[in-house]
């Protein structure tokens, strides 16, 4: 009797791995991606779940090593325990989870990466280059004068693949590439990588770190006087890793992104209100990487109404087309792919001044 009310329960519910950081360079994103996914699976079930399935999920810690992290979710996936995945983790995890969930359950991958992802069943909500760094460097390029870029990145497929893309958005916007550095990821010395800027003669730096790699990295180009005679652009850069880096060494940082705690729209207003009105004042910082959550999570709801199934050719059938209005504005997806408004911040203290529509 247990046994088939364990079971009638699972077929009553649509159980989700969430898989975000909690460790590492990243682990800063945890504690909001954890808490605005509780605001997001609050509102589904609100509005009758997913399929009049409850929602319901599991963290699994995005920061653990990835072979690490896909043999979690292959454990979840084999007793049956999870109906899909998404969260906002890097694009080696990604890559390392791909395998696992291929032909067996939906994944809707949120973070920012460096985009052309086609495998199917893999759903991407977040911003690529080609519409989150090109335009922001041709506002730079146009506003500040900045021609001359060095790319500083950590040393895996994201910042790689981002760098590469760059080099043809250089070619295209008349600017120059002068130079390239990569350090480990979790690195925290940064003055190697801040040696090979110096010579350069650079007008800007493209910042490419992950979470705490970024936080260095601001801080030691601020204690050598970088700051005041470089931009600095990132398309990854959210109020914690501000807060961490502190206010002195942010100057002259500009991040482009989809969604900011300071934009100033009434779908953005109203969600940090809704989740202030869930988790208090003292809620972790809402931020891009957690608000990404809440649209991963959307984008499972919105495609699986479309389809109206849970079966994963249905959804792959389904993906292309889907629409719907969320705290980013408009989301449309275009094959695998979301299309999205992106905008253009610069650091102000410990928070963003958004002063472009990108």
């Amino acid at each position: 009797m247990a046994l088939r009310t364990a079971t009638r329960q699972q077929r009553d519910c649509w159980r989700i791995a969430m898989v975000i950081p909690l460790q590492g360079p990243a682990g800063l994103f945890g504690p909001s991606c954890e808490a605005i996914t509780e605001l997001a699976v609050h509102e589904l079930n609100n509005e009758d779940g997913i399929l009049g399935r409850e929602v319901t999920f599991d963290v699994v810690d995005g920061g653990a090593h990835p072979r690490e992290i896909a043999a979690k979710v292959g454990e979840l996936l084999a007793a049956g325990r999870i109906d899909a995945v998404s969260g906002w983790h890097i694009s080696s995890v990604r890559n390392t989870l791909a395998p696992v969930l291929a032909d067996r359950v939906p994944y809707v991958y949120s973070s920012l990466y460096e985009g052309g992802e086609q495998r199917a069943g893999i759903y991407c909500s977040g911003e690529t280059p080609r519409f989150q760094i090109a335009p922001a460097l041709r506002w730079l390029r146009d506003n500040t004068g900045a021609r001359r870029w060095f790319i500083a990145g950590d040393d895996y497929v994201w910042p790689h693949l981002s760098a590469t893309a760059t080099d043809q958005f250089a070619h295209e916007l008349d600017l120059n590439i002068v130079g390239k550095g990569f350090v480990r990821l979790g690195s925290a010395d940064m003055d190697a990588l801040l040696d090979q800027i110096d010579p350069t003669a650079c007008d800007g730096v493209l910042m490419l770190l992950v979470g705490q790699d970024a936080v260095e990295f601001n801080r030691r180009f601020a204690a050598r006087g970088l700051h005041e005679r470089l931009v600095r652009f990132s398309p990854l850069m959210e109020e914690n890793m501000l807060l961490a880096s502190g206010s002195a060494a942010t100057e002259n940082l500009f991040v482009s992104a989809a969604y900011f705690r300071s934009l100033a729209t009434a779908d953005a207003l109203d969600l940090l209100g809704r989740y202030v009105g869930l988790h208090g004042p003292h809620a972790p910082p809402l931020n891009n990487a957690a608000e990404s959550c809440y649209e991963g999570l959307h984008t499972l709801a919105h495609l699986a109404r479309r389809a109206g199934t849970p079966e994963l050719a249905d959804l792959n059938a389904a993906i292309d087309g889907v629409a719907y209005h969320g705290p980013r504005g408009t989301i449309e997806f275009h094959g695998q792919q979301a299309a999205q408004h992106v905008y253009l911040a610069v650091a102000d203290g410990y928070d963003f001044d958004i002063i472009a529509r990108l």
